[in-house]
């Protein structure tokens, strides 16, 4: 294997038939030692957060595979924390789409002045551009069109799509008395197909979720989710 990129919280490995093998890390986004899945740098590292992540994306992206949605998902294997994908080319230099339920992070830090914490929203969704540099700036359905990133077309089918996976995700925790308050998605188009599809991971660390109004840390979802 060939890895071709470092990410913050996993590795991209070429394999000789064309497929691509995703390695997930213990390494988890956030600032000053605290965990933080809207954050751009990596925070701290947690002893078997790789793991953990692995098990619920895993887990999401076959009840994904048995709702029809597509993915770039093929396989995993929990054992060595590597997940077998099929290639998908970003939109520019990659996007990040949110999906909010409640009013936290950085929408409250936005909005703050006409949002209070915790509000209810209904599955609002907004696209970010993947730029550290500039801290992820949100842009605009005209923006992405005017700059050649994403055209009108696929912007509602990217966000249609996110709702419907948002949804998913949420009735799962829902089953758990488990309450989303937001969850981070990255999309691409298939190689084989040009259509857009869900690329990247789900689990505890690109989501905010509670139970009985107290956040749960990524192990502990993964834990209460999947009954470990």
């Amino acid at each position: 294997m060939k890895r071709i990129y470092m990410g913050k919280t996993k590795d991209v490995y070429a394999l000789e038939d064309g497929n691509y093998l995703l390695k997930f890390k213990d390494d988890v986004t956030g600032e000053d030692g605290k965990f933080d899945p809207g954050a751009n740098t990596v925070g701290l590292s947690i002893e078997g957060a790789g793991m953990a992540g692995l098990k619920l994306t895993k887990y999401f992206f076959e009840v994904l595979k048995a709702k029809d949605i597509p993915t770039h998902y093929i396989d995993a294997s929990i054992e060595e924390t590597s997940m077998k994908v099929r290639p998908a080319s970003v939109f520019g230099n990659g996007l990040e789409v949110i999906c909010r339920y409640r009013a936290v992070g950085s929408f409250l830090r936005r909005y703050g002045q006409y949002a209070v914490e915790g509000q209810p929203l209904e599955a609002f969704v907004e696209v970010t551009l993947k730029d550290d540099t500039r801290q992820d700036p949100p842009i605009t359905e005209d923006a992405l069109d005017m700059l050649g990133i994403l055209s009108s077309k696929e912007y509602k089918e990217l966000k249609e799509l996110t709702k419907r996976i948002g949804n998913i995700v949420k009735e799962e925790l829902a089953a758990k008395e488990i309450e989303l308050y937001d969850i981070k998605f990255e999309f691409g188009r298939g190689k084989e197909t040009g259509e857009i599809i869900l690329i990247d991971e789900i689990s505890g660390g690109n989501m905010r979720a509670y139970k009985d109004g107290r956040y749960i840390e990524p192990l502990e979802l993964q834990r209460l989710v999947l009954g470990e």
